[in-house]
């Protein structure tokens, strides 16, 4: 590629892009070793892309996201980095949503790089979903859907993520875009094409996308990590929890009031005769059994002695108190029993009625303090989203391709992991060592 990483010259007289106030003035000798640095660590994808030319497009792509350009599109992004250039905005939209290079092959080199300098025994994956808002519908998965980022039903695309965190700092490790269910019907065949979606593809829910990309990092094995933390939406589905403990983790999954569960694992009537000589075709709770109750009920009736007031750590804001509850309690599964597990309850101080429930499959010996802190562990995600979209343009793409929203969160996940790298955790640091949190002997609370 004949093109050059040009020096701005800086704008006099005007705020950052950000609009936020100016920070640290840089000596040359920094902005020297900064660009030193970011060459140095994007030499380490060389072997990720096929050509010269796609490895140079992805650096400039790269100083892009990470320059001063308030609006982080491929033309602003080349005006800040190259100058004004026609060609070269054509050569970068074809780089982003057509290049013949491997998001993925990407994405695996840059999980081995925070191994390096994020893995730690205490670390944590956060999943979670994040809405693209979009207008019309030309683009890759866009649809009349929920979008968080509004908090309201909009035409969106959307995303499910996954982040690492640890006591030395977190940052993206994955990401997949969301193909709703009716872009499988006749009517979309047209937008499949237009759109490069693979031959082939599956339709996934989120939790089932979300499980995936667990599981790939479970049997890569690339990241030390234990615990596996979400929001109600992946926590209300069963598949996701099970899937979850199938490959030997633990979740602690934040679930809606309503769920329902069993203090006590009932009794199970298998198939067979029944008392009338009508056969039973499928297992069924004895009908003497008690019901299962939704866990806002169980903590409405919980006795004071229950309660304990614990200290967890969350994000920026430091520690926080909050009174807290657990008791062992069987799930249902498709109206039977199914795995036995904890029910966490989180009351806020500030709020006495405002509590959270979760599900947690740690073993009988978890100790508080973890609780509590666990409790406390999805803010790393949502501050991984407020940067990423805040600062080097997660939500800035114009491309409308599948290919195209891969390669932009593929660098986007690059930009983020650089600036800063690591990111430090603060007082909000992710849990203590797993290997505490499990005492020798059975605590029950």
């Amino acid at each position: 590629m004949a093109h050059t990483i040009k020096q701005r010259p800086p704008r006099r007289n005007q705020p950052p892009a950000s609009g936020r106030p100016a920070g640290l003035k840089l000596t040359v000798q920094d902005q020297e070793a900064i660009c030193q640095a970011l060459a140095d660590y994007h030499r380490l994808f060389d072997d990720c892309f096929y050509r010269r030319e796609q490895r140079d497009w992805s650096a400039v792509y790269l100083c892009g996201q990470l320059s001063n350009a308030e609006r982080k599109t491929i033309e602003p992004m080349l005006l800040e980095v190259l100058g004004p250039d026609r060609n070269a905005v054509r050569a970068a939209q074809d780089f982003i949503g057509a290049g013949q290079w491997d998001a993925q092959a990407v994405i695996r080199r840059h999980q081995e790089l925070v191994a390096r300098s994020l893995g730690h025994p205490c670390g944590v994956v956060i999943v979670d979903g994040s809405g693209f808002p979009k207008q019309g519908e030309h683009s890759v998965g866009v649809t009349w859907q929920y979008c968080g980022r509004l908090g309201k039903l909009a035409n969106c695309q959307e995303g499910v993520f996954v982040v690492y965190a640890s006591p030395l700092g977190y940052t993206f490790l994955n990401g997949r875009l969301y193909l709703p269910e009716d872009w499988f019907d006749r009517d979309h065949q047209m937008r499949w094409q237009d759109c490069g979606i693979p031959h082939g593809t599956a339709f996934r829910t989120e939790p089932a996308l979300a499980l995936d990309r667990v599981r790939d990092l479970v049997e890569r094995d690339v990241l030390p990590f234990q615990w596996v933390t979400c929001d109600e939406h992946f926590g209300q589905n069963p598949g996701f929890l099970d899937g979850v403990a199938a490959l030997g983790k633990w979740y602690f999954a934040e679930v809606p009031n309503n769920t329902r569960v069993w203090l006590h694992t009932p009794a199970v009537e298998p198939a067979g005769p029944g008392l009338l000589g009508r056969p039973r075709v499928r297992a069924r709770v004895r009908l003497d059994a008690p019901p299962a109750q939704e866990l806002r009920a169980l903590a409405s009736h919980l006795p004071k002695t229950r309660w304990q007031r614990l200290t967890l750590q969350e994000g920026s804001k430091g520690p926080l108190r909050a009174d807290f509850a657990w008791l062992r309690v069987t799930t249902v599964r498709n109206r039977l029993p199914g795995p036995h597990v904890w029910a966490i309850f989180r009351r806020s101080l500030k709020e006495p009625t405002e509590t959270k429930y979760y599900l947690c499959n740690a073993p009988v010996g978890i100790a508080p303090h973890t609780i509590a802190d666990m409790s406390g562990q999805r803010w790393p995600i949502e501050t991984s989203f407020e940067e990423a979209k805040g600062e080097v343009g997660m939500d800035h793409y114009e491309t409308r391709t599948w290919v195209g929203w891969h390669h932009h969160m593929a660098q986007t996940f690059l930009a983020h992991h650089f600036c800063p790298c690591p990111r430090p955790s603060g007082r909000g640091g992710p849990v203590r060592d797993a290997s505490a949190s499990t005492a020798k002997k059975s605590h029950r609370p």
